[in-house]
């Protein structure tokens, strides 16, 4: 499976920034990807300012936008994520679609940032948004995959949950602080890779100059906890290629998901509605 990481940079017009998302899964899909991945907030400025005027519903502009880019491309398309209105609720939210236009899956952010960084920045999602409710998976011709948004890659459960469900790679689109970025992204990517013994997908806004300064380094780790590919700063997009084998030849050789002690500890997953 090849996927395409597009690292592109976030402005203040929502309609160039969704121009853009669309105009790099075309390019991607022309240069051979299976899938492409855009950013977390890949159309909104990451401030809790912008959240409420740029969020819309599912089957919005946005949606629809993502939607046809993948249908009309014949790529699958995991739409990094934007604020989706909910009634009075809005989610920090990624929609999947498949190569037909069809959406696939919804992920909603369950682990929503509310830190306080030395020397970096102070923010609390849970004062706009609120948290989703659900693991997300969803089924591909190539396999299992999985899928989380940012701050959901720090809790390793999530991880070992989708793993055990069968998933091959699970993807995150993720707008780290240059803080925590430089001190953790690699770290956590590699850790989460060897964890569950899959490939881990991280897909970051470019870097701005103003308001929230993303890490960017986009990144590919393998089961095995190499770095296949990882960007720098600057707007770009990279085509990755997985090979879905090396997850059952790492697992051979160290078979930690079989060798897991449930007479001594358990990771049970709550069913619980979106």
């Amino acid at each position: 499976m090849n996927v395409a990481l597009i690292q592109m940079r976030t402005g203040l017009d929502k309609a160039a920034n969704v121009a853009t998302a669309v105009s790099e899964i075309r390019a991607a899909a022309q240069q051979g990807a299976d899938l492409a991945v855009l950013p977390e907030m890949f159309c909104c400025p990451y401030d809790h300012k912008y959240f409420a005027p740029y969020s819309e519903p599912a089957g919005g502009p946005v949606w629809r936008a993502l939607s046809e880019a993948a249908q009309s491309n014949q790529i699958w398309v995991v739409g990094g994520s934007f604020p989706e209105s909910d009634g009075d609720q809005l989610y920090n939210t990624c929609f999947v679609f498949d190569r037909t236009g069809r959406q696939a899956a919804r992920h909603r952010k369950v682990h929503l940032f509310d830190a306080a960084i030395t020397d970096g920045p102070h923010f609390r999602e849970s004062d706009t948004l609120s948290a989703g409710s659900q693991i997300t998976l969803f089924d591909t011709e190539f396999g299992r995959l999985g899928l989380c948004i940012c701050f959901d890659i720090r809790f390793p459960e999530l991880f070992l949950l989708m793993s055990q469900a069968g998933a091959k790679a699970i993807i995150v689109p993720a707008a780290f602080n240059s803080v925590t970025g430089a001190a953790h992204w690699e770290l956590l990517f590699r850790s989460r890779a060897v964890d569950a013994q899959v490939f881990a997908i991280g897909v970051s806004p470019a870097r701005n100059q103003k308001g929230y300064i993303s890490y960017g380094h986009s990144i590919v780790c393998s089961p095995w906890g190499e770095v296949l590919a990882e960007a720098e700063y600057a707007p770009c997009t990279q085509i990755v290629p997985l090979d879905f084998a090396q997850i059952e030849q790492v697992r051979q050789q160290l078979p930690l998901l079989s060798a897991r002690r449930d007479d001594l500890y358990q990771l049970i997953q709550h069913e619980k509605k979106s």
